[in-house]
């Protein structure tokens, strides 16, 4: 029997059409998915206005709220809750796909929450991942959309969902860990060889760990992860392999894959020396070469474009893929409509 194909089943990506070329198009199912969700499902004691709005948007999703019909919302955490998703709604309205509502929010920073903008990015990366037979990149590409708790030990870097990594962390230690006042320790299965045929039926748990240390295959996959991401959003083909050394990268164009790799990068720009804490911080860096040249701008033409990760000083590694589209020296954008 076949291993199962199908991964992060709650971004609820079976819900969407696709066009002729792949992209995801926007269906009354997919919207009533958000519409399930506990905090939009009127409790009992919920006003006549919030009741009737629940009703008459699961008739139909697509339906225009006035703001009337929002004002007269009782509470203020739910008619908040209301306002903001009938205007995520509309967004995604707006646009023909999916793809060209998240590049309109990255390319004019519209403002929407972090968890709203994360569950785009997975179910566009599901639909991008679909053939995909690694699942250290599927692995990898978590990242994009959940924050990792990296773990260095004994020169390993091993990367932990930090959601994960807080509900094991809570957990009661016992009497003897305790008494001997030894430090907690986060037990969880590192992704290999011998643990891959299962993370499919894992993948919504996101409690499988990934190593990122140099050299290893977790750097490799997340670089194939920017590659394919690129190709999709931006029909661009590349090249991402992963440097060992940042010392001798002449850095013509950069771009910072969270906050702390950006100030790194800013440092190295400005021929600043790093010090050892930066040096910790970095996890990865990247050289990224266009195969077709002309698909950059004139000014570093032929050159090679460096990316680095680095987690924040809580040790917590918040990667931007919104930084890739915006960032890169590329000399058209217009891939995705």
């Amino acid at each position: 029997m076949s291993a199962p194909r199908d991964f992060w089943l709650s971004c609820g990506h079976h819900l969407l059409d696709r066009d002729a070329v792949g992209n995801l198009l926007l269906t009354d199912e997919f919207i009533k998915a958000y519409l399930a969700r506990p905090e939009l499902v009127p409790p009992l004691e919920a006003c006549l206005a919030e009741r009737k709005l629940h009703v008459a948007l699961l008739s139909d999703p697509r339906m225009a709220v006035a703001a009337s019909q929002l004002a007269a919302i009782v509470d203020a955490d739910a008619r908040e809750n209301w306002q903001m998703i009938i205007a995520w709604r509309d967004h995604l309205v707006r646009h023909r796909t999916l793809e060209a509502a998240y590049l309109d929010i990255v390319r004019n920073n519209i403002k929407f929450p972090h968890v709203l903008i994360g569950q785009l990015v997975q179910v566009i990366l599901r639909n991008l991942l679909d053939d995909c037979d690694d699942v250290f990149v599927l692995r990898a590409a978590e990242m994009f959309f959940r924050p990792q708790k990296l773990m260095v030990r004994e020169g390993s870097v091993i990367a932990i969902d930090e959601e994960r990594e807080a509900m094991l962390a809570s957990q009661p230690r016992s009497p003897l860990v305790e008494l001997l006042g030894l430090p907690a320790s986060v037990e969880v299965d590192t992704l290999n060889d011998a643990i891959a045929g299962g993370y499919r039926q894992r993948s919504d748990s996101f409690d499988i760990a990934l190593d990122l240390t140099t050299g290893q295959r977790g750097l490799v996959a997340l670089g194939d992860a920017v590659r394919r991401w690129l190709r999709h959003l931006l029909a661009i083909d590349i090249i991402v392999e992963p440097l060992a050394e940042v010392d001798n990268a002449g850095l013509s164009w950069y771009v910072g894959l969270s906050s702390e790799a950006t100030r790194i990068g800013d440092t190295i720009w400005n021929g600043g020396e790093l010090d050892e804490v930066m040096r910790a911080r970095l996890v990865g860096l990247f050289r990224l070469v266009f195969r077709e040249p002309a698909d950059m701008i004139e000014k570093v033409r032929g050159e090679p474009v460096y990316l680095l990760v680095a987690m924040a000083p809580d040790g917590v590694l918040r990667l931007k893929p919104q930084n890739l589209v915006t960032g890169l020296p590329i000399r058209h954008q217009e891939a995705v409509n």
